[in-house]
């Protein structure tokens, strides 16, 4: 089914075209014209309208000190929006494979350019691979429009993830299993690399949202948990009493 709205914006590169759309409501990025591989609203531009965003916040709660993000894959950068925003002294680091993304990014979604922000122009696993930025959380989110890239499902991509993270650092991934058999296979993978250090849930919608702990994941009380949500709540505004409530089901 076609996106409905306007196209405002649209450029095409050796990977193919990348679509701006405009709703009454809605800012949206699409490679295809079909689905939405990001979306703002137009009266809340900094904040995160899509589920499994909102719920990949949830890695927050396990952050003590908040100092530096990463974000694997841009696309529109809700995500490097809202936390840029929300907290004033973080230095962001997001990577996109596409500079054609990043650019519509900037003019079209209002991502900043700034020096606590920064974006790299490369492949997300070839990256990880190089890097010496450690990092207190990584937010991993690598679509195109074929679906999840396999990349994000590769024991050599997660634990290059991994060793970037600092003492208690986390990682977050959007998981939407597109092949038969890959939810079974990718479940068997996190268990055989980091028994002991994963949680996740299911978000309505059916993404899986994982988390991947430098050590071991901390113990919350429920009423930390729900203290920490509170807090988190009004910095981005995003309902996080609701993920807070799935870490005790």
């Amino acid at each position: 089914m076609d996106i409905k709205g306007t196209c405002i914006a649209s450029t095409i590169d050796e990977h193919g075209p990348v679509y701006v759309y405009q709703t009454k409501k809605n800012l949206i990025l699409s490679f295809d014209g079909k689905i939405y591989q990001s979306c703002i609203k137009l009266n809340n531009i900094n904040g995160l309208s899509l589920a499994y965003t909102q719920a990949m916040m949830a890695a927050l709660f396990f952050i003590p000190n908040l100092k530096t993000a990463m974000i694997m894959g841009l696309g529109a950068g809700s995500i490097a929006k809202s936390l840029y925003h929300a907290f004033s002294a973080l230095t962001i680091h997001t990577v996109e494979y596409r500079k054609a993304v990043a650019d519509m990014a900037i003019k079209y979604f209002e991502v900043p350019v700034s020096e606590r922000l920064f974006i790299h122009i490369d492949d997300a696993a070839n990256y990880m691979k190089k890097t010496q930025i450690k990092t207190d959380v990584i937010f991993s989110d690598l679509y195109s429009s074929e679906g999840m890239e396999s990349d994000q499902v590769q024991s050599s991509y997660l634990r290059d993830c991994k060793n970037a993270l600092t003492f208690d650092g986390v990682l977050v991934l959007n998981i939407c299993h597109t092949k038969v058999g890959q939810r079974e296979a990718f479940d068997q993978l996190l268990e055989k690399e980091f028994a002991g250090q994963i949680f996740s849930f299911i978000i309505e919608g059916g993404n899986k949202i994982v988390f991947v702990f430098n050590n071991k994941m901390p113990v919350l009380s429920e009423d930390e948990l729900l203290a920490k949500a509170h807090t988190l709540q009004k910095l981005i505004n995003v309902p996080m009493t609701r993920y807070a409530g799935l870490l005790f089901n």
